[in-house]
């Protein structure tokens, strides 16, 4: 097997899906209103930018979906980027762009704007706040009038605490059956792609981008529409919403 080998990268993108599934049951249906969202306001051939992008899931769904989109990932960690280089080989009409969003020079690594469209997932809780404020401020400077920005996320209702634990202790259960069934979670995910040979290097230099495990910082959904409607965006509301997770919309 080599870097050049198509069967070996798309097995890995696959991979990286199914344990994201494992935790996200319903992630294709977020993918689908996310692209629903992004093709009502931008039309069938919007230029995307698919921010923490990872192996490229959403740009994947986005160009199959829509053949006149064109889309700019950015992500920062090499391992997941090097799937997405693979998986993508052959792809003209995705960009891949290395980048910290905690950097705040982050958008001068893009191609020119503006974008249509940003979309994200299960990213942006990592952020510290003050983080995630800057970076809505840059999302609205490279958005077009009219533009979108739709964040698919962890924004658990500290109002709803029943539900919460109700849902999460469901949640525990189908993971334990699927566990037993064969499936990875992120830190067995993670092993196993440190042990491949062309992988492990590329795991180890994230871990030192990104140093330990952390707690990531959760917020509810309202948190981020105010914040969106103060960095410039003119409304911004929920589009979709499970319990524990929301996808936050906002138009530019």
């Amino acid at each position: 097997m080599n870097g050049t080998d198509r069967e070996y990268w798309d097995d890995w993108q696959r991979s990286w899906d199914r344990q994201q599934e494992w935790y996200l049951p319903d992630r294709e249906e977020r993918f689908r209103v996310m692209l629903d969202t992004v093709e009502a306001h931008a039309g069938p051939a919007p230029r995307v930018l698919d921010l923490a992008c990872g192996t490229g899931s959403i740009s994947e769904r986005l160009l199959a979906r829509l053949p006149g989109a064109v889309s700019v990932g950015v992500d920062l960690d090499p391992a997941l980027l090097a799937i997405a280089e693979g998986h993508f080989a052959a792809e003209p009409r995705l960009t891949l762009v290395s980048a910290d969003l905690r950097d705040g020079a982050w958008a001068g690594r893009l191609p020119p704007g503006p974008y249509d469209a940003v979309v994200t997932a299960t990213a942006l809780h990592w952020l510290p706040a003050a983080d995630l404020v800057r970076l809505y401020g840059d999302l609205a400077a490279l958005l077009s009038p009219g533009g979108v920005f739709l964040n698919a996320d962890h924004t658990p209702e500290p109002a709803t605490p029943l539900l919460n634990a109700a849902d999460e202790a469901f949640q525990q259960r189908r993971q334990q059956r699927e566990r037993a069934a064969g499936a990875l979670d992120w830190s067995r995910w993670w092993a196993a792609a440190a042990a491949d040979p062309l992988l492990g290097d590329l795991v180890a230099e994230r871990r030192e981008i990104f140093g330990g495990h952390r707690d990531p910082e959760p917020r509810p959904a309202a948190w981020h529409t105010a914040r969106l409607v103060d960095a410039g965006f003119r409304e911004a509301g929920v589009v979709w919403r499970s319990v524990a997770d929301s996808m936050v919309a906002a138009v530019r």
